[in-house]
């Protein structure tokens, strides 16, 4: 099958409605990834069967948490090829969306994928998370892989907006991180996901200020 059909198969799946425009430039990105990732290694994953879903609904599965509780303004740290940041982007053009990493290759593709997908909303953080100074605060913060949960709290917790969460997107149920989080924060939600073609476990924890 071909990755339009996959796409068009795994959002129905997931029960998300995405437009021909929006679904044309998801397989765009898709295809400017795989030609940077030649020279840059920007993903480990070289199978071009599973991009559709390791890249593109593995972001998407948390469409709907993003739609109910980021707001206006999300940051995606640690956004490596742009993910979930840039299919997310895509998907919400309304949505303003910081992507930020601080791999100069890695920016360097964000900053390109934002100006060939134009994708106006979109803005590309280059440097360390810790050390960012923004002019305001993001209503939600999500990360893919990103670090340790609470490591991704401490490094990020100067960012977020009063009454914001933290979006924290892990493979297995990470029980272990999630008792080790900073004083005042604590577990909201915690969400299992579905991710066509993607095996093994797939979560969503929702992260607040208590």
């Amino acid at each position: 099958m071909d990755q339009a059909s996959l796409l068009a198969q795994g959002l129905d799946s997931l029960g998300l409605a995405l437009d021909g425009e929006a679904q044309g430039k998801l397989l765009a990105y898709l295809t400017l990834l795989e030609k940077w990732n030649k020279t840059f290694a920007l993903t480990a994953l070289r199978d071009r069967d599973k991009a559709v879903s390791h890249h593109l609904l593995d972001s998407l599965a948390v469409l709907p948490q993003v739609d109910a509780l980021a707001g206006n303004r999300l940051l995606d740290v640690g956004s490596g090829g742009g993910q979930p940041g840039i299919p997310l982007a895509i998907a919400r053009p309304g949505l303003n969306i910081t992507l930020a990493d601080s791999n100069s290759k890695k920016v360097a593709f964000l900053r390109q994928a934002v100006i060939e997908l134009g994708l106006s909303r979109v803005a590309v953080q280059a440097g360390r998370i810790e050390a960012w100074q923004p002019e305001g605060p993001f209503s939600a913060i999500i990360s893919r892989a990103f670090a340790d949960t609470g490591d991704f709290v401490r490094l990020t917790r100067h960012l977020l907006a009063p009454g914001g969460v933290w979006l924290a997107m892990k493979g297995v149920y990470p029980r272990e991180e999630l008792s080790h989080l900073p004083p005042g924060v604590g577990v909201a939600a915690v969400q299992e996901l579905q991710v066509p073609g993607v095996e093994g476990a797939r979560h969503l924890v929702v992260l607040r200020e208590e």
